[in-house]
């Protein structure tokens, strides 16, 4: 079992910037992701981190602005949020599961979920 807790959410105007952390319990080789929910709207896929392969995936909405990070050591994955846009505002999710690269960015293949952490943007 994998206990995954996120922290670095909060309140920001259209334009600034977050870094969301995501600490994992222990370290799992496999991917990890970042997904965000909006009231009203399906669980979306924004990035994720495959460290087997040592690569990293960003969804079309997100790309240019946000990136994923994982600092191995500290157990913690990170997105990078900058040039935040009121359409971002959500609650983001951290997931985690073993297992290789994935062609999507999908809720079906995570098996670890944090309890996620709000973002919220304002024009």
């Amino acid at each position: 079992q994998v206990q995954l807790v996120e922290s670095g959410g909060g309140s920001v105007q259209a334009g600034e910037s977050l870094r969301l952390s995501c600490t994992m319990s222990r370290y799992i080789d496999g991917r990890m992701a970042w997904f965000r929910q909006a009231p009203g709207k399906e669980r979306e896929g924004v990035a994720a981190f495959y460290t087997l392969a040592g690569r990293s995936a960003v969804s079309d909405s997100v790309k240019g602005r946000f990136t994923i990070s994982l600092d191995k050591a500290e157990r913690t994955l990170y997105l990078q949020m900058n040039s935040l846009k009121p359409e971002d505002s959500a609650t983001y999710y951290c997931a985690a599961a073993s297992g290789g690269i994935v062609s999507r960015i999908r809720t079906t293949d995570y098996n670890y979920w944090g309890q996620g952490t709000q973002v919220t943007v304002s024009s």
